[in-house]
């Protein structure tokens, strides 16, 4: 593919600046030197035209301004690059389900449960711009925030719009991972991929997680479980007549079910107590499902130079046959 222009020492270019000081100091100089008459009566000119010659007078002038700035031109070397690639991706195609219920509202991470997770899976979408990603959403019941798609700038304004009491409260883990299943069954990436992040215990939907786990195993779907909230119990706040009072809730979460859920598909159950590991989390997973990526490129660079050479010789050729030979001055 041919691309545009550059120039090997483009510090030359500064020297077109002076052409137009040189216009300028021509014509100072033409004022100065031309030649005055006085005479009474001006009337005898005035059924004279200019000669071609009087026309042509500036045009050797022109013609070298021009020369100088081929030239100049040329001295910056212009350059041109054909580059070729290729490149062969295996995509991943991965699902984030994303628990929404009222209890992500909890503070033991800042600023809430759900608004580190949503810009660490931002942040995690940014890190991944060859894959084809999507986003479930579940409390009492799940669906599909973004299916699969490569446009990621849709994904992020998707993600940014998340928030708790888009659906009836509650937690149901096996409905959101079916839900993302759903989405990534005919998928034929390389790899198939669910990361799913709950703070509760699987108390709603019509799905029981585990069954969940064994329909991503039938399609080869690897999920990645995480549990997020700190040990003991957690600020959690409270709308009260008085304003915003805060109250320390027992965390609950169903650790031996959401690590059971990750070794029946392949993948790995995670503890976050905190935003940062969290990060930690999404960073190992990253490096865990890595697309691979085959790129064969070259570029091959073209002086261009040559031609405004020529160029410039056909000027200064231009200029020596008008000045001699078509306008010339007598001394």
């Amino acid at each position: 593919m041919m691309h545009g222009i550059t120039f090997h020492s483009p510090e030359f270019l500064w020297l077109l600046l002076g052409l137009p000081l040189l216009a300028g100091w021509k014509w100072w100089r033409h004022k100065k030197t031309v030649a005055k008459i006085s005479i009474s009566n001006m009337d005898m000119f005035g059924e004279m035209k200019k000669s071609l010659r009087q026309h042509l007078a500036i045009f050797p002038f022109v013609l070298r301004l021009l020369t100088l700035a081929v030239l100049i031109v040329a001295f910056a070397r212009p350059q041109s690059s054909l580059r070729s690639k290729h490149q062969n991706v295996e995509g991943v195609d991965i699902m984030l389900a994303l628990d929404i219920s009222g209890s992500m509202l909890a503070e033991d991470f800042s600023p809430n449960r759900l608004e580190a997770a949503k810009v660490v899976a931002a942040d995690f979408v940014r890190s991944r711009p060859t894959d084809r990603m999507g986003i479930v959403v579940f409390a009492g019941e799940s669906f599909t925030q973004a299916p699969l798609t490569t446009d990621h700038g849709i994904l992020l304004s998707q993600i940014h719009a998340i928030k708790t009491g888009m659906i009836e409260d509650g937690t149901a883990i096996g409905d959101g991972l079916a839900t993302a299943v759903n989405r990534l069954r005919n998928s034929t990436a390389v790899s198939k991929t669910i990361i799913l992040l709950t703070d509760g215990v699987n108390n709603m939907g019509s799905i029981a997680p585990i069954t969940a786990a064994e329909i991503a195993s039938l399609y080869d779907i690897r999920v990645y479980t995480i549990g997020v909230g700190t040990h003991g119990t957690a600020p959690y706040p409270f709308q009260t007549p008085f304003g915003k009072q805060y109250q320390n809730v027992e965390v609950h979460l169903d650790e031996p079910m959401l690590r059971q859920m990750a070794q029946m598909t392949g993948g790995q159950y995670f503890r976050a107590t905190d935003k940062n590991k969290l990060t930690s989390i999404f960073e190992e997973i990253d490096q865990m499902e890595k697309s691979k990526i085959e790129v064969l490129s070259y570029e091959r660079k073209s002086e261009e130079f040559k031609f405004l050479l020529w160029l410039a010789l056909g000027l200064i050729l231009l200029e020596i046959l008008l000045s001699y030979a078509v306008i010339r001055s007598i001394p």
